[in-house]
């Protein structure tokens, strides 16, 4: 018993000893504590800070006020440029009594006071849900100093909550729509085509030997005069913006006038001329920020020549494995384009695409790398990102991916692991290991796979990657365990819910593709028809009530809306078909292209035939000639009827002419030739069909079809380095 009573004194010892020692080295915060200004314009960063200490303390915070009234310990605001500070940086530091918190300005200012309360344990998960902690006392060492600073000038972050000021204003984020006079893609806006083209075309880029309204004549000194009219107007408009953009189009067309094309071979390629003509704008208005997108033809900087100083660059990189970080796979070519803009731009920006823009309800496993690139962007140089992501729609894995990623725009070197972890219990609770574990699993599929992630892929691309039907399942389980775990809770719920929609979303669009096989939408029924599955059609209503509750109004980029993937849904239901030919053997003596091979040869006679998205079921050749062969076998038909996809915003036309052949005594017949109809221009999706009918067909064990597609892009579509594509899916047989 004397030893126990020893051993709890001792015990009780060592406790009074480490607590004075805290005590010692921490500075010890409570409600009777007050907020000192020592700056009459820091009074509205001391209101937020009490509002959030109001919340956390069982009684309201100490008062605010000019002057400390005694000894205790007080947290002091100060606007100063005493410790010459840059504009952008703040301190946060203490003395053996009091906490100081000084910025240059309000709003950075402002800045400290949020990292003080995340210090704190204090959280801002999204726009609505803000974490509180309830507390006696806080906390803070004793002589500590820190200067923050942000990894980059200028963070704007383009997802749902970065539309609320307070979300943006908590982790020290820019606003693109108030920062920007004019933004983006802006040469129709400051010379119009629908104003200027028709008397005067001049001022249009002469392309592929005609005048285009996608881009100006960048030599024509009219058009000079023209941006810098329209731009002084635009800046008297706008006199608190930033920036202003002054770009191309979101076209690949610029200007082969003989001027321009002296200027393109003078400077490197097409950014040649475009930078010499920039220049001559920012030479006008010398005070501005001139922003610009480097993309697509002015992806690279241009050669000997130097960019005004007020110049902007945001350097848009779309072709990128968004699957792995830019210095694990082979892009050497990027990573010196990248070296070369931070040598070449006076001011270098980023544009970085985040998310799966074809797809925003699929899952996209993109977050492992962003960590790795954001660190390379910082060392290259770029002083400013701007991170598309879903705009104003909650996409998957919407909140923690802004989360993240305004946590890495202030700073690269934060420990991601830590922060995801911390998010999800935030966010999902008693869920948050089973979403962390979803996660962790989607990544490691993804690696396995070794696979290009692009975000203009889907689920039917990734079938063989990371969303295989087995990993479907697992993901399932996961997400069905984290339901379960917070069952009782309403709003936790309903997050896993949305978590739910990207493996519905996943499942749909696969079982388009597979049609009558297995994990496909249809059933073959006794009288050897396709029917839809049991049930699916009301999952998919169900998804598309669920989307539109959570205010998902938006599937993609393209701006499908639920209730129109919905009627598409139906429309694919009876797009289905039976004929004669299905299941025969296909061959391929032109083999598709090879990001176009569907399902191979088994997919032209599925009875599954292709709809709108030339993703799915599709089977595309580009540049050759497609030809095949089908075994008929003396099939008792005489009917032919070939579906082509007509695309033309992604160059896929319908063929020129169609030739069939019979096979016979070891020699090909040609048995019918059938001349398509004239291209006319549509921006609209369609399919079209052409009905072949030959009474002879039945008499031959085989055969070939031979199609001539376009030779030459139309007129309204012709660009550089692009050919005409070919889509064709089902080939249908029938007795009539």
């Amino acid at each position: 018993m004397k030893k126990k009573h020893y051993i709890c004194l001792l015990q009780l010892f060592f406790f009074l000893i480490s607590y004075t020692i805290m005590a010692q080295s921490e500075i010890i915060i409570s409600n009777k504590n007050s907020i000192i200004l020592k700056s009459e314009n820091a009074e509205s960063a001391a209101l937020l800070l009490k509002k959030y200490l109001d919340k956390a303390f069982l009684k309201p915070f100490g008062e605010i006020s000019g002057n400390s009234s005694d000894d205790s310990s007080a947290i002091i605001l100060e606007i100063s440029d005493q410790e010459k500070l840059k504009a952008n940086e703040f301190i946060i530091k203490s003395d053996s009594k009091s906490i100081y918190l000084i910025a240059q300005n309000s709003k950075y200012l402002r800045y400290a006071v949020y990292t003080l309360l995340e210090i704190w344990e204090f959280r801002k998960f999204t726009g609505t849900e803000t974490y509180i902690p309830k507390v006696e006392q806080l906390t803070f060492p004793k002589n500590f100093k820190k200067i923050y600073q942000p990894a980059f000038d200028y963070r704007a972050l383009f997802y749902p909550d970065s539309y609320d000021e307070d979300f943006r204003d908590w982790h020290k984020l820019d606003w693109q729509v108030d920062d920007f006079g004019i933004w983006g893609h802006s040469f129709s806006v400051l010379v119009s085509p629908k104003e200027y083209f028709k008397n005067n075309p001049k001022l249009f880029a002469l392309y592929e030997g005609k005048r285009n309204g996608e881009s100006l004549c960048m030599s024509n000194d009219t058009v000079v005069d023209l941006v810098q009219k329209k731009m002084t107007k635009i800046i008297s408009d706008t006199p608190t913006a930033q920036f202003y953009s002054v770009s191309q189009n979101d076209d690949v067309v610029y200007c082969e006038c003989a001027e321009c094309k002296k200027l393109n071979d003078k400077y490197g390629g097409p950014q040649g001329s475009f930078y010499y003509f920039l220049n001559k704008i920012a030479k006008h208005f010398p005070k501005t920020k001139i922003t610009t997108l480097a993309y697509l033809h002015t992806l690279k900087p241009p050669v000997n020549l130097k960019i005004e100083a007020n110049i902007y660059t945001i350097f848009c990189p779309i072709e990128l494995n968004r699957g792995k970080a830019i210095t694990a796979h082979n892009s050497a070519s990027f990573i010196k384009m990248l070296e070369n803009w931070s040598v070449t731009s006076p001011h270098l920006f980023l544009w970085d695409y985040t998310v799966q823009f074809s797809n925003y309800m699929s899952p996209f496993p993109n977050l492992e790398p962003f960590q790795s690139n954001y660190q390379l962007f910082k060392k290259n140089k770029v002083k400013g990102m701007f991170v598309q992501g879903y705009a104003d729609v909650p996409g998957d894995f919407s909140e923690l991916r802004q989360y993240l990623l305004a946590k890495l725009l202030w700073d690269t070197d934060i420990d991601i692991k830590a922060i995801t972890a911390d998010f999800l219990r935030g966010f999902y609770g008693k869920a948050a290991p089973f979403v962390g574990n979803y996660l962790t699993l989607l990544s490691e599929n993804q690696n396995k796979s070794n696979t290009y992630l692009d975000i203009y892929s889907g689920p039917v691309q990734s079938r063989n990657s990371f969303l295989t039907p087995e990993a479907m399942d697992q993901y399932d389980k996961l997400l069905e365990k984290a339901s379960i775990a917070v069952e009782d809770d309403k709003t936790l719920n309903l997050r896993i819910q949305k978590l739910r929609l990207a493996l519905e979303f996943v499942y749909f669009e696969q079982s388009k593709f597979y049609g009558k096989n297995q994990h496909g939408m249809f059933i073959v029924n006794d009288k050897g028809n396709k029917e839809v599955k049991k049930g699916l059609t009301e999952r998919v209503l169900k998804f598309t009530k669920a989307c539109n509750e959570f205010g998902i109004y938006e599937l993609s980029e393209g701006g499908l809306s639920p209730d129109n993937y919905y009627k598409e849904w139906l429309e694919i239901c009876k797009n289905t078909t039976t004929h004669l030919g299905e299941d025969l053997k296909v061959s391929f003596l032109t083999p598709p292209s090879d990001d176009f091979k569907g399902k191979g040869s088994v997919g032209l006679v599925d009875g599954n035939k292709g709809y709108k998205d030339f993703n799915i079921n599709w089977i595309g050749w580009y540049g050759t000639e497609p030809s095949l062969e089908i075994e008929t076998k003396k099939l008792n038909f005489n009917t032919l009827k070939l579906n082509f996809l007509d695309d033309q915003r992604h160059w896929i036309f319908t063929p020129k002419k169609i030739f069939v052949y019979g096979y016979e005594n070891q020699k090909w017949v040609l048995l019918e030739e059938k001349t398509c109809d004239n291209l006319t221009e549509n921006d609209q999706i369609t399919t079209k069909s052409w009905e072949i009918i030959n009474q002879k067909f039945s008499s031959f064990i085989k055969i070939k079809i031979l199609i001539k597609p376009q030779t030459e892009l139309p007129s309204w579509r012709k660009r550089k380095n692009k050919k005409p594509m070919l889509m064709m899916d089902e080939i249908e047989l029938y007795k009539k």
